[in-house]
Order: structure tokens, then sequence, then C-alpha cells
């Protein structure tokens, strides 16, 4: 076999053409240049080297579409050197063939730009939970959820990404106003911390998800919520004599409960968001539940924190009304197989690496 080119018009004259459907079987023969043109990715592929090739022969193939599991075989007597594995779309892979050696040798290859970002770059799915804001006091508010993102990113390799975490925001004590939470960061992405509860006679503070209205004089809205993190925190009621119910806090699923004016226990916190991206189901950036003098409220269903009572570290969750500091928000990275990339705490499920952080660091992929 030998590459017969047209001496007038530079044209290849010796190659082969397929559009193979599924899985195929190739062995180089009358050809030593194949063309693939797929109609789609393929799952697997064979092609095996010619039988009697001659010193220096070079044989050349190409692929239109992606072949996940590639199989590049020597024929029988022979060694095949740095067999390619898997093939992308627009990749070109030669071989020269030495007979000294018997054995074929890598001669050229063309990466398509789909092949290059393969090998300089690869996806992970991230979710970045802010601190969650601090209760008030006196009638208080439930605190707001920490803004919550969560989407997926290319990331280049050998590339350091910076990773903040946001504390908790602090209940003041007194009739006062808690503190908002930290934002957290992974990369360019930034979750707002969470919107402080008012205190008895305060309205809720805008933050990732909204403080919760004060119940301990007149009406107090809730804080406002970041636009794609988090959502408003409810209104708090004063009503006749000691009667009065503070609102819960906003959430990253839903909005803050008001105080209730017929129990006068206090709102419930907005749901927070459930994502299984460490390896198993949990509830992220729920609101804080108001205070009343009807009862405290110990709702939880979406991850609320129940009245006077601190929120879990690394969640986001805002603080329960009179008392409850807004809990420490988390980074978490995942992307499927093995570890690829370092920082964090790292396991694995469900055949994805995981990288959780709970203390400000760096990703390095």
């Amino acid at each position: 076999m030998t590459v017969i080119i047209n001496g007038t018009t530079g044209t290849l004259q010796n190659y082969d053409y397929l559009v193979p459907t599924t899985g195929f079987s190739y062995t180089f023969s009358t050809y030593n240049t194949l063309i693939l043109n797929p109609a789609g990715t393929l799952a697997t592929g064979t092609i095996t080297m010619p039988a009697a090739p001659a010193d220096g022969m070079v044989i050349t193939f190409s692929t239109t579409q992606q072949i996940t599991a590639l199989t590049v075989a020597a024929n029988s007597g022979q060694t095949l050197n740095n067999a390619v594995t898997t093939f992308g779309a627009g990749q070109a892979q030669s071989y020269i063939y030495r007979s000294a050696s018997t054995a074929w040798f890598p001669f050229n290859m063309v990466l398509s730009a789909t092949a290059i970002n393969a090998v300089l770059y690869y996806t992970v799915s991230y979710l970045v939970a802010a601190g969650g804001g601090g209760s008030g006091n006196s009638y208080g508010a439930g605190g707001g959820g920490g803004g919550l993102l969560a989407s997926t990113v290319s990331l280049a390799v050998n590339t350091a990404y910076t990773v903040t975490i946001g504390a908790g925001g602090v209940n003041q004590g007194g009739g006062n106003t808690g503190t908002n939470g930290s934002n957290s960061v992974f990369s360019s992405f930034t979750a707002t911390g969470g919107g402080a509860g008012g205190g008895g006679s305060g309205d809720g503070v805008a933050g990732g998800s909204g403080g919760g209205g004060g119940g301990g004089s007149g009406t107090h809205g809730g804080g406002a919520g970041t636009s794609g993190q988090g959502n408003t925190g409810g209104t708090g009621i004063k009503g006749g004599g000691a009667n009065g119910a503070a609102a819960g806090g906003g959430g990253s699923a839903s909005v803050g409960s008001d105080g209730n004016t017929s129990t006068w226990v206090g709102g419930t916190g907005g749901n927070g968001t459930a994502s299984s991206i460490s390896g198993s189901s949990v509830y992220y950036s729920a609101g804080g539940n108001g205070s009343g003098n009807g009862g405290s409220n110990t709702s939880s269903p979406a991850g609320q924190t129940a009245t006077g009572v601190t929120a879990a570290a690394n969640r986001g969750l805002g603080g329960g009304g009179d008392g409850g500091n807004g809990g420490s928000g988390v980074v978490i990275i995942s992307y499927s197989g093995s570890q690829k990339g370092t920082g964090g705490t790292v396991t694995s499920s469900g055949g994805n690496t995981i990288h959780t952080f709970t203390s400000s660091g760096t990703y390095t992929a």
C-alpha cells in the first residue's frame, strides 16, 4: 500500500470513507487513510493496523464525531506504541511503521478545540452557601438564609480558585436587630450573607435571603432577598396588650412567613433548598423561625432553625428568633470520576469526587 497523489490536482487518491451508525471494526488493507463520518457519537470502535506494512508506511484516521471508547490494535507480530483510547470530534491520528522494530509509532496528532478543551479543562458542579443571618431579640425575627448558588462551571487544569466561607450573623441581645451573615465565595461566584432578623421594633435586613420583621411594636416588614439567591423575610406584627409575633426569615426556596395574628406564634422561616451534591440530601439556606408570645415555633421540615436556636454550621441557615445566631456557610465542588483537584475535605459517592470546604482555602483544579 502506498499513498497515491494525483500530480495534476494534488488530490489524495488512496483513502477509505465510512459512515458507521454503531460500534465498528476496521482493518487497514487496501487503503492507508480512513475517514470516519458517523451520524453521531459512537460508544465503541476498533481499528486494526495492516497485516504486512512496509517500512516507513504511515496510516492516518480521523473522525467527525466523538468515539467514546476506541480500540487501536497492532496486527499479528507487531506492537503499537501510545494507542489512543478515546477520539474527539475533529481529531486525527497518524502512526508510522518501523520494520526494524516491528512496531508502530505515533507520527502526528491533530486535536480539535473540543479535544483540547477536554485536556485543559473539566466541568464541576458547585454549591456555594453564604452565612445565615443572626436573629433579632424581644419578639425577635428569624434571620434570613445565606444566599445560595448552585450550577456547573468549566475549570482550567492546574489553576487555583479562591474559596471563602462566610460566618453566620450574630444575635445582639436586648431588643436589637441581629447582624448579617458573611459572603461565601468560589472563584467568581459570590453568595450574599443572609439578612439579619429584626428586633422587636425593627424591620428585617436585606441579604441573600432577607431577615424577618420584628413583632414587638407596630408592623415591621421583612428584608429583601438577592435575586437568584434567596427570598424576602416575612412581616412581624404587634397586637393588643402583650400579643406580638415576629416573622420568619426568608429562605433560598421560599419567602419567610408572617407572624400569626390568631395564635401569636412567630412565622416559619422560608424553606431551604435540598441538594445531594455532598452524596446525601441536605437542606441549605433556610430561614430561621420568628418568635411570638403564643409559643415557640419548632417547625423545621425544610431546614428552618427553631425559635431561639443557633443554626447548624456549614449549611447557610438563618438563626431562630430571640437568641439564635446564624449558621456558617459552605462550598462544595463535585465532579465525575476519580480525584482531579485538591483542596477541602475529599470524599467520593456515586462515582463522583467531592471536595467540601467548611473553612476558607483554595481549590486547585
